[in-house]
C-alpha cells in the first residue's frame, strides 16, 4: 500500500512548471491567431478599396505587400 502512495506523489513544482509552460504556449498561439486575424482584416480592407488614381493604386499595392509580408512572417 505504501508503494502505491509513493508512486502517485507529486514532486512540488514539477506539475506547475509543465502547466505554466502549457499556459504560456496557449497564450502565444492565441496571440498569434489574433494577429493573423487582424492582418487578414487589413488585407481584405485594402483589397476592397477602389483605386482610380495611379498614386492611390501604388499606395494600396505597397500596403498590401506590407500586410502580406507580415502574414507570411507569422506562418
Amino acid at each position: 500500500m505504501a508503494s502505491a502512495l509513493e508512486a502517485t506523489q507529486v514532486v512540488p513544482g514539477e506539475d506547475f512548471k509543465s502547466e505554466e509552460t502549457k499556459r504560456r504556449a496557449e497564450q502565444a498561439r492565441a496571440t498569434q491567431t489574433r494577429q493573423k486575424q487582424a492582418l487578414n482584416l487589413q488585407r481584405q480592407n485594402i483589397l476592397a478599396q477602389e483605386a482610380c488614381q495611379p498614386g492611390r493604386r501604388v499606395a494600396l499595392q505597397a500596403a498590401l505587400a506590407q500586410v502580406e509580408g507580415q502574414i507570411a512572417q507569422l506562418n
